[in-house]
């Protein structure tokens, strides 16, 4: 299914993995943009110290200001200049529906690629990673807000490939180079 200009983002819940299959493109020399990047870089062009609750407050007021679909028109200029230069390019962190159709509309080429594990496994997984690590308590709390709050249930559910993920990273990256052949 080769086509020119391919753009993969990469959907999923927390812990199911996104951050390794991003990792993984990266390996494969694939450029991945970060959504979160974008925070990073407002609060530059706005001289914030970057913390929590700056990067927070900046989430809420692009929201405002722009809609749920504020990162993914953040992000649309950065797409723009990589596709000059890649054919193929990984987006992580894309959550919102109305990201998803904002981007849609803008890059047809747009490929969802849903990592799924189940509760069990993705709440393990949060609760020993090494980074913001969170009881079991705080992951189905998030889980329910990137749902509610966040509209991330539709480009999941809308995602063109899935990747079942509850085994180990090289099982995992095994999946991603097949993919990879897929839509090459």
């Amino acid at each position: 299914m080769s086509k020119s200009g391919v753009i993969i983002a990469i959907v999923g819940m927390p812990g199911s993995g996104k951050s390794i299959a991003a990792e993984y493109f990266r390996s494969q020399n694939i450029p991945v943009l970060r959504f979160g990047d974008q925070t990073d870089i407002g609060l530059a062009e706005l001289k914030l110290a970057r913390n929590e609750k700056n990067e927070r407050w900046y989430r809420e007021n692009i929201r405002k200001e722009l809609g749920m679909a504020a990162m993914a028109i953040k992000i649309e200029p950065r797409i723009h200049a990589c596709k000059k230069k890649q054919s193929l390019i990984v987006l992580d962190g894309l959550y919102s529906w109305e990201e998803y159709l904002y981007l849609k509309n803008k890059f047809p080429n747009l490929i969802l690629l849903c990592l799924w594990s189940s509760k069990v496994v993705r709440y393990e997984r949060l609760g020993i990673r090494a980074v913001r690590p969170l009881l079991i308590s705080e992951a189905i709390s998030r889980d329910i807000a990137e749902i509610e709050q966040l509209h991330k249930g539709g480009p999941i559910a809308m995602a063109d490939y899935l990747i079942k993920n509850e085994s180990d990273e090289m099982t995992l990256h095994s999946e991603l180079a097949r993919f990879l052949k897929t839509i090459r």
